[in-house]
């Protein structure tokens, strides 16, 4: 069968769904529709055909630009004639669906987070909500990767066919293997995103600095693109030794052997993220938010801790608890968060629904 698949980005396809392509193009032909980018190469070596889409502007809202990637997708859809269409990311999910519909095209979407246009009651909501009913009401399945984006559109009935739900985007548990635990004179911990406001950035900073006083033994690493509204924050306490920024890391596998503890307090809404079930499967104890797409990687106590959103001092208390326990204490936390990913979270378990979903559709 013809695959079409369309998403805003070229990392996210290669970092979380490398696998599923592979096993796609077992027995099929895959061609990927997105803006050109460093893995995109990475992914035509894999076997997939390339389709450049420079039209899609992940947070722009030009109506007039919108109306010209519709338009585009219904081109780049009449020629290529795909059997199914897969999408990921807002606006491939609600164009692309939208497109799909008209042309009565077999179509699965993944809800991979809801996004701040949804979460936030207002005009954009309702706008939002709208275009996703048009985008979504013929799709074959539409996946979500945590109950409360699934809730949510339930109620607002934005959903009426099929839906399942989606270990997030799964763990690779090979690439991610359990490291052994640091037994070093240091303690480190870790904070993996792009650096942003509603990834918690905040909160991390005014923990470490808080931390560091009183436990000149802790080092806290940061990993990510830095947006430019950080640049000159970090370059401080860089130089004042409370962080140790490694920017962009590759192999974050090699990253998550060093550290103590993975810490994640955003508030960004997300599916469910990559970064908990990575450190997770590495054998990391982990401090993050209690929210949707966070909470569900985590048992508090277990292998490691929730805190409030946007609250620094609670963030701080989770720390200090964390200090307080013995290595071997802190290395069976990581070890139980290994035991969740496995029986949880394996990116087989998305491979399969995927899998199911092209093997439906040859029986129709």
């Amino acid at each position: 069968m013809k695959i079409l698949i369309l998403a805003n980005n070229d990392v996210g396809l290669y970092k979380f769904r490398k696998e599923l392509i592979d096993a796609l193009l077992e027995e099929n032909e895959v061609i990927i529709c997105l803006p050109y980018g460093e893995f995109v190469d990475e992914l035509e070596a894999m076997g997939c055909k390339f389709i450049s889409c420079d039209l899609l502007e992940r947070h722009g809202t030009n109506p007039i630009k919108e109306l010209e990637l519709i338009s585009y997708y219904k081109k780049i859809i009449r020629k290529t004639m795909p059997d199914i269409v897969f999408t990921y990311t807002i606006k491939p999910n609600i164009y692309g669906g939208i497109v799909c519909s008209r042309l009565n095209i077999p179509y699965v979407v993944n809800i991979t987070g809801l996004g701040t246009a949804v979460e936030n009651a207002g005009a954009m909501q309702m706008i939002t909500v709208y275009l996703y009913k048009l985008g979504l009401r013929k799709a074959q399945k539409v996946f979500f990767q945590n109950t409360e984006n699934r809730d949510f559109m339930l109620r607002k009935g934005v959903v009426n066919g099929a839906y399942d739900m989606l270990p997030g985007s799964g763990v690779n548990l090979q690439n991610y293997a359990v490291s052994e635990y640091p037994k070093g004179e240091t303690i480190d911990f870790v904070f993996v995103s792009r650096i942003m406001k509603e990834k918690g950035i905040d909160q991390y900073l005014e923990a470490a600095k808080v931390i560091r006083e009183r436990y000149p033994e802790t080092r806290f690493h940061i990993c990510g693109f830095c947006e430019q509204a950080y640049e000159n924050r970090l370059k401080q306490m860089t130089d004042e030794g409370i962080i140790i920024y490694h920017g962009l890391v590759k192999d974050m596998a090699a990253v998550y052997a060093k550290m103590s503890c993975t810490i994640h307090p955003t508030y960004y809404p997300e599916g469910l993220s990559n970064v908990l079930l990575e450190s997770a499967a590495c054998g990391r104890p982990i401090i993050t938010t209690d929210r949707s797409g966070c909470r569900e990687v985590v048992d508090d106590g277990i292998n490691g801790y929730v805190i409030k959103e946007k609250d620094s001092q609670d963030l701080i208390d989770k720390i200090e608890l964390f200090l307080k326990k013995k290595p071997e204490e802190r290395k069976q936390m990581g070890l139980a968060g290994r035991r969740k990913v496995e029986k949880t979270f394996d990116r087989k378990i998305v491979i399969e629904k995927y899998l199911n979903e092209v093997k439906n559709l040859g029986c129709k």
